[in-house]
């Protein structure tokens, strides 16, 4: 009998401490948010907690479209050092996201070269924005007036920096920013 019950305790323990390091972290309720990406996979938002995430609105066709470049150096250079681009195209501004999310999709790897996470086509205005958009807005005050919008999120989520569309991503206004956030643990 008493091995029985060091047998059990000794698995029990295992596997407690198995289910502990299979525990994902604390997720910030900005990432709280189930979708789709834009190959139409499951993405859940909370595999980037713990992270700096920048969160971006995108667009095809638009005056601010070069700066799909600019992040995704950004995501390049900084992603060893806990960096998350994530690009959220929509057709809310100018209609100038038109295509399907397999065209934006090519667009995006063939024009740019773009290899940070890129979400399903959402809505960013209107009364349902697509999240993590509402809580974004809520946490900054600050609701996307186009695209290229920039929302920067510090790694435990409780710090929102948000840019307008023509702050570009490598302006050292960004940069100061962003390393400051990157230099937190």
């Amino acid at each position: 009998m008493k091995k029985f019950i060091f047998l059990f305790i000794s698995c029990m323990t295992l596997t407690v401490q198995a289910a502990e390091l299979k525990a994902p972290a604390s997720c910030p309720d900005v990432l709280n948010v189930q979708l789709n990406d834009l190959n139409d996979e499951p993405a859940n938002l909370c595999d980037y907690a713990g992270q700096v995430v920048l969160v971006v609105n995108t667009a095809s066709y638009c005056g601010f479209t070069p700066q799909y470049k600019a992040l995704e150096s950004l995501y390049r250079k900084y992603h060893q050092r806990g960096l998350t681009v994530l690009g959220f195209p929509s057709n809310d501004f100018g209609n100038q996201e038109p295509g399907s999310n397999k065209e934006i999709a090519k667009f995006c790897k063939l024009t740019y070269g773009v290899e940070f996470p890129m979400m399903e086509k959402a809505n960013i205005t209107g009364a349902n924005p697509s999240a993590p958009y509402p809580a974004l807005i809520k946490a900054t005050g600050d609701t996307p007036q186009w695209n290229f919008h920039k929302y920067l999120i510090s790694r435990d989520g409780k710090v929102i920096k948000s840019f307008a569309s023509d702050v570009k991503p490598d302006s050292a206004v960004f940069i100061a920013e962003l390393e400051k956030l990157l230099a937190k643990r």
